[in-house]
């Protein structure tokens, strides 16, 4: 942990005068070089990308998860995750970054039922062979960004975007379950919930009010989308959150600890130390000493 994690917003290597950003991953190397900013250091990034592997291999890391990525690797980051690159560029592909409601206004049900199955799937592979069809689609959008012409530049982007994500969705069909739509719109919207009040409630039942639906429907749709109850759902989140404040060393523990809803700080740590062995402290040392290792 090399200093502060930073929290990069959408404008520190904005180039366009839209909350849109489209560039192959050797550009933003030199890009983010530039400004002296080193990819390879995790950072938590407050906007949604979208990383799309042509060629190579490599290594990227998400949420304390290292992937191996190769052609035909596509990586949808959300808003508030922590990842960073393989030191070294060995990988070719391409790296999209946008505002989510540069996506989503309005859009209609059926394609943001779409756009979140994919953000909402941790890693997608559609197998190297394919990674040929996707090209007309990142061409277009290229073309599309360098172009002076403004007239309905946007929603033609907008456009062109969701079906990239589409036809992303349907070479992915074969290797990835997709989920029913109302299941996942209510479990996304359960997520939102959890990052809305997190500092109030940590009941997986008072969220299922909140929803206005039973407990054991909300603990199903937990059940078959990401293999957890509701409330190992709620503890996951919060364990990830608190090692995303730990990392962004901004805080100290008994501040995370009020910051994530624990009434005691003594809760905190038993409740961190339930899941990982080790107390807050402990792990934040071991983040320092794995990055003086690297």
């Amino acid at each position: 942990m090399q200093g502060d994690i930073e929290n990069v917003l959408f404008s520190r290597f904005l180039k366009q005068n839209i909350p849109f950003e489209f560039l192959p991953i050797e550009d933003l190397y030199k890009r983010v070089s530039e400004q002296n900013f080193d990819l390879s250091i995790a950072h938590r990034i407050e906007f949604h990308a979208l990383i799309i592997v042509l060629k190579g291999e490599g290594n990227h890391m998400i949420d304390f998860k290292g992937e191996t990525i190769s052609a035909g690797t596509i990586l949808p980051i959300r808003k508030g995750q922590v990842h960073s690159f393989s030191k070294d560029l060995n990988i070719e592909g391409y790296v999209i970054g946008f505002e989510e409601n540069f996506i989503t206004r309005g859009i209609n049900d059926k394609n943001l039922f779409h756009f979140l199955q994919i953000f909402h799937t941790e890693r997608i592979d559609i197998g190297k062979d394919s990674v040929t069809i996707l090209q007309p689609f990142l061409s277009i959008m290229g073309n599309l960004l360098e172009d002076d012409n403004i007239n309905l530049k946007e929603e033609i982007i907008n456009t062109t975007f969701l079906t990239l994500l589409l036809q992303i969705k349907r070479l992915a069909c074969n290797q990835h379950n997709f989920f029913d739509s109302q299941k996942l719109k209510d479990f996304y919207l359960f997520k939102e919930l959890i990052i809305k009040y997190h500092n109030e409630v940590h009941n997986a039942k008072d969220y299922a009010k909140k929803m206005d639906v039973s407990y054991n429907y909300l603990n199903g749709i937990c059940k078959e989308i990401v293999n957890k109850t509701a409330k190992e759902f709620i503890d996951s989140w919060l364990l990830l959150e608190i090692k995303r404040n730990i990392l962004e060393n901004k805080y100290n523990s008994q501040e995370i600890s009020y910051k994530m809803g624990f009434k005691e700080p003594s809760n905190f740590i038993r409740f961190f130390k339930r899941y990982e062995k080790l107390t807050p402290l402990q792990f934040q040392e071991n983040l320092k000493i794995s990055s003086i290792r690297d």
